[in-house]
């Protein structure tokens, strides 16, 4: 049986895996810390323990849960927000409308943010052109694409 990532439909999981702390941050891009400090926070149900180890067992219904508090997080949501969102999902479907809403409004946010990344790099590629106008090639190697 098979689960779908939340967020990544060509993310095809086993459902019955179970990862360790270090698996599932090297799985979700997260640190070992900040899963458990999800957990403490209260945004990640404690995982189930191995029964000789003691040590956390991950589901992948965890990872998914952790990817998308992920997204939440690199979109610009507070950690008090999460949590609402989180303590509203644990009510049940029959907090759907306030999960939506909060949804919604944070969206607004994400893409007013988006906005202002687009005419700040607006305001660069202005910049840019505007400096091969002038000359500024003489000073500096032709660069066209991005340096890492």
């Amino acid at each position: 049986m098979y689960a779908i990532a939340m967020g990544s439909e060509n993310e095809i999981l086993p459902t019955n895996r179970t990862y360790t702390v270090q698996e599932a941050a090297a799985e979700t891009g997260l640190s070992v810390h900040t899963l458990r400090y999800y957990e403490r926070v209260g945004l990640l149900d404690p995982p189930a323990r191995g029964e000789t180890s003691g040590h956390r067992k991950y589901s992948e219904d965890d990872l998914r849960r952790v990817q998308f508090l992920k997204r939440l997080r690199t979109t610009g949501m507070p950690i008090r927000e999460m949590q609402r969102f989180v303590d509203l999902y644990r009510q049940g479907d029959e907090t759907l409308p306030d999960r939506e809403k909060l949804l919604q409004n944070h969206r607004c946010q994400v893409l007013a943010q988006v906005a202002e990344l687009q005419d700040s790099l607006a305001a660069i590629e202005y910049k840019i052109a505007s400096y091969r106008v002038i000359g500024a090639e003489k000073y500096w190697p032709e660069k066209k694409g991005c340096d890492k």
